[in-house]
């Protein structure tokens, strides 16, 4: 597994399991232990999500020792705005079953964001979290909390696929240090990123399958890429990326196929 070293030293694993929209029970608690069977060590959960239980019971029923894992969760809107960030983070630790996440993330910038942020450099230096970030963060709004604040995230997790590039954040985080972590890796549910034509020549060429040239295609942007399935076979496939390589020329014909297409809201139009 290849690692990108975070702002603060902390490496985390390029590749990890994403696990939005998973139902609480068998079902999380099976695509974890597939993951970390298959040599993921890297899970991505959030609070909203529901599974954060389930997540914990795979990981404390894993051989793989707890400190071989990156676990990363997040801070969810409501808990902002009710200023109870201590009190949802408590709440995350409880259900996962730890005494620490590697990566607490904002979930979305909705006011109080900042004074929510403060609050995560303070469980930061109580060494209750590894590395502190924000997700779905625009570059004005990590420019405002740069500003007000004394850490700078070490992650913005964003959309992120061949559809949807995100140059300009992808560049600004890059070149500030700010890792980016990007969801939605191979697209939408729809399948149409999966089965375009450039995407499906490209894996023929490779004798992959077009989702792992769509996460090849995050890795050489040197992105964190967090697949999300529930099916062992999908999750086995989504780590086999790392034993071949785009060309310059490949990598052109993806960047080709950006639209702007959001799958997931936009962070600067968004109502919950």
């Amino acid at each position: 597994m290849e690692n990108i070293i975070l702002n603060n030293s902390v490496r985390i694993p390029k590749l990890g399991l994403g696990v939005f929209r998973n139902p609480d029970g068998k079902t999380t608690e099976d695509s974890v232990r597939w993951a970390l069977e298959a040599g993921y060590r890297h899970i991505d959960t959030a609070m909203i999500y529901g599974n954060e239980k389930s997540v914990g019971n795979a990981i404390k029923e894993s051989p793989v020792d707890r400190k071989d894992i990156f676990l990363t969760t997040k801070l969810w809107n409501e808990d902002i705005r009710q200023h109870r960030v201590r009190e949802a983070f408590q709440e995350s630790l409880d259900k996962l079953q730890t005494s620490y996440v590697d990566l607490y993330l904002i979930h979305w910038p909705v006011e109080g964001r900042i004074e929510a942020y403060k609050e995560m450099e303070e469980l930061y230096k109580e060494k209750k979290i590894r590395a502190i970030g924000v997700s779905n963060f625009t570059i004005a709004q990590l420019k405002e909390l740069m500003s007000e604040t004394f850490i700078n995230p070490a992650v913005n997790q964003i959309e992120v696929h061949p559809y949807l590039a995100n140059n300009e954040v992808v560049d600004f985080c890059q070149e500030k240090g700010i890792a980016v972590t990007a969801y939605k890796p191979i697209g939408g549910g729809d399948g149409d990123l999966l089965e375009n034509r450039v995407m499906v020549e490209i894996a023929k060429a490779h004798k992959k399958s077009p989702a792992q040239i769509s996460l090849r295609w995050g890795l050489q942007r040197n992105l964190v890429v967090i697949p999300k399935s529930i099916h062992k076979n999908r999750i086995i496939e989504n780590i086999d990326v790392f034993d071949f390589e785009l060309t310059d020329e490949e990598m052109e014909k993806i960047n080709s196929l950006n639209k702007n297409l959001r799958y997931c809201s936009d962070p600067d139009n968004f109502d919950f």
